[in-house]
């Protein structure tokens, strides 16, 4: 009795995941490109939040602050701020990294003081160290500050109101909400989760057209009475699921960390709860039928495992240079911007994490449209098959 086309490509299917279950080494790439992205993330924002929260309590390295004591019993005065004494050599110190800013005051500023003539500090820092960059501005801001009070006396001691030397008076009027902001900053996390779905498809979907073709096995399967288009969806579903199930644990992995992230120590507010993962993954998932449709039929022209690797990371550099354009830069986008696979994944992805996804139909037309163009990605791969220059090539 025959079976139908699609027991065929499910038993393909089931035999494309059991050789990769047997494959240590594509298990091994499908949970590093599972847990890459959370741990990518987790360390830098971390490390974002900790240089943030050692701003609050820096210390201040001063050379010379016996010359000006009113300053320095301002200084201890602000919270967080601890006065030391300063390196015998402040330049040396902050060059060789021992010290990330030096403060020095200069011998006559007691005297330019008491004159009412601009007294001098000055601030050794190094601008190419990152580490150094959030308290050589905190303590920046303390001494504009101190300037800004003393100037303001001065003038009320002269009888002029401090009013007079603000000819301006800037107000800010935000628009955009705190979930909206936060969006802003987050942006990269949709780009690291459409490359797991990349990669995590990467190995099976090369391993079942390039790798049998090196291999010689492909002709010995295409002798089976089966159409083509039933052994190309079989390895296009098992490459799929792979994908999907690389979205998931990234996807999962990603929002559990945001809860122990400490974003309000970068001044972030935001909730991300369950309607953003649910949102993200209806956005991401429809996309792994059609990144595993390309990569398949990308991968049939290769005639080694090595030259589809080489195709395919070419491929993925290629699809990451927009989503990185659209993380750095806001980018104007319209509607059909939605509707252009990655791009639009991007986009949408950006709008659920800032809650502004207007209405819940984009998912349909956009899953629609990707497995539209993955079904013809898979139809292409099994006209491909039909060719003696791709079975016999090698």
């Amino acid at each position: 009795m025959t079976s139908s086309p699609f027991t065929q490509a499910l038993v393909v299917c089931r035999k494309e995941l059991k050789d990769w279950s047997r494959d240590r080494r594509s298990i091994i790439t499908v949970m590093v490109s599972s847990l890459m992205a959370p741990v990518l993330v987790g360390v830098m924002f971390t490390q974002l939040a900790n240089r943030q929260r050692s701003v609050e309590d820096v210390s201040i390295p001063v050379v010379g602050g016996a010359n000006a004591p009113a300053l320095m019993a301002w200084l201890r005065q602000q919270a967080g701020v601890t006065i030391t004494d300063g390196p015998s050599d402040p330049e040396e110190a902050v060059r060789t990294r021992r010290e990330p800013v030096v403060v020095v005051i200069a011998d006559d500023f007691a005297d330019d003081f008491k004159a009412s003539r601009p007294a001098q500090v000055r601030i050794v820092a190094d601008g190419s160290s990152q580490d150094a960059r959030p308290k050589v501005q905190r303590v920046r801001q303390l001494f504009q500050r101190y300037g800004t009070d003393i100037g303001s006396l001065r003038l009320i001691a002269r009888g002029v109101s401090p009013v007079v030397a603000v000819p301006l008076q800037i107000e800010d009027t935000e628009v955009s909400s705190a979930q909206q902001r936060a969006a802003m900053v987050l942006r990269i996390i949709p780009l690291f989760i459409m490359i797991a779905a990349f990669t995590g498809a990467m190995s099976i979907a090369t391993d079942s057209t390039a790798g049998e073709r090196e291999r010689g096995s492909l002709e010995a399967l295409l002798v089976n009475p089966v159409p083509r288009g039933a052994l190309a969806s079989g390895k296009w579903a098992a490459a799929t699921l792979t994908a999907m199930f690389t979205v998931l644990v990234s996807g999962a992995l990603l929002f559990a960390l945001f809860q122990y992230i400490p974003l309000q120590d970068l001044g972030l507010r935001v909730r991300l709860g369950m309607p953003h993962v649910i949102g993200s993954l209806a956005v991401v998932l429809p996309l792994c039928p059609l990144l595993v449709g390309i990569q398949m039929y990308v991968a049939t022209f290769a005639k080694s495992f090595k030259e589809a690797q080489s195709y395919l990371s070419f491929l993925m550099l290629a699809q990451m240079v927009p989503g990185m354009l659209m993380s750095m830069s806001d980018v104007k986008r319209g509607v059909w911007t939605y509707y252009v696979p990655w791009i639009g994944q991007q986009a949408m992805l950006s709008d659920v994490l800032s809650n502004e996804l207007k209405t819940p139909l984009v998912f349909v037309i956009v899953g629609v449209v990707n497995v539209a163009l993955a079904i013809a990605a898979v139809r292409a791969t099994a006209g491909l098959m039909l060719r003696e220059r791709i079975i016999f090539g090698r």
